[in-house]
């Protein structure tokens, strides 16, 4: 086998994959206390629409885009707000547990780098929904927008004061963009196809549906980049997915020989042929 072709997982030092059971329990610990930290800020429904009329001025203090502009977009027609409320209540969840399954199974040492990043992140951002309860937009009167899954569905919240399976007033920072994107962070270091930067494009489609929706303000965009570079920075690479990464698979062109090379019919075919006949 080539150089070309040598798989990773084929590699005399490729990294073994963490135990099945244990990552099972660890990723499950993950989502559990994602949804239920979340909830530990309800409660402070004064204090999140403090804030909120505070990030509100604030974005226009820094004169950032209206998130009306983007709203604005989406409600030309119901079925395009259609969609964009399906990919916030449907593709959070599924897209992360497939880039982490996929991790496993295909680059399990950058699994174990991409579960501890998305384990920090997590982390911090739960301590900053309780230190900073926000009410998202589509609270906010002063805001002027409109609640896109409430009025054309689907929605995955209730009401806000009868809601007991997520707290509603944890905006800052959004784990929607802050997931996507390292989703696509992952997969563009774990790949090495030309292809690869388009995963790009799931959270630019996020953050386009978070904001359109009304979901998420621009801050909370900007605070989610943020924490994740910050984490990326300190949570760095072990050898084993550098090592991983450099042995992964060249897709490089092969060369082809022309006609006359292939066939010994060119210049130096016919000069052995020449040389034959000389020697006979």
């Amino acid at each position: 086998m080539n150089a070309r072709t040598w798989p990773a997982e084929a590699e005399p030092d490729a990294p073994a994959r963490p135990p099945l059971v244990r990552e099972l329990l660890l990723v499950a610990g993950l989502f559990l206390v994602y949804k239920l930290g979340r909830r530990l800020a309800t409660g402070h429904t004064d204090e999140a629409f403090r804030n909120a009329h505070h990030v509100w001025d604030w974005e226009r203090a820094l004169r950032l885009p209206d998130e009306g502009a983007v709203q604005s977009l989406l409600l030309h027609g119901d079925s395009l707000v259609h969609v964009a409320n399906t990919y916030y209540a449907a593709v959070h969840f599924p897209a992360t547990v497939g880039f982490l399954v996929w991790l496993y199974l295909r680059r399990p040492a950058h699994y174990v780098w991409a579960r501890r990043v998305l384990t920090a992140v997590t982390g911090a951002a739960l301590v900053l929904h309780l230190a900073f309860p926000l009410a998202p937009p589509r609270m906010l009167g002063a805001a002027g927008l409109i609640d896109t899954a409430r009025v054309f569905g689907p929605s995955v919240y209730g009401p806000p004061r009868t809601d007991q399976l997520s707290n509603q007033f944890a905006a800052m920072p959004s784990l929607h963009f802050g997931w996507a994107l390292m989703l696509a962070v992952g997969l563009i270091v774990a790949t090495r196809s030309r292809g690869r930067w388009l995963w790009l494009l799931h959270p630019l489609v996020t953050l386009l549906v978070i904001v359109g929706t009304a979901n998420h303000y621009w801050l909370d965009v900007i605070a989610a980049a943020a924490l994740l570079g910050v984490v990326l920075a300190l949570v760095r690479p072990s050898h084993g997915t550098v090592r991983a990464r450099r042995s992964l698979p060249l897709r490089l062109p092969v060369p082809r020989r022309r006609p006359a090379e292939r066939h010994g019919t060119g210049r130096c075919g016919t000069e052995r042929h020449e040389l034959a006949g000389a020697g006979r």
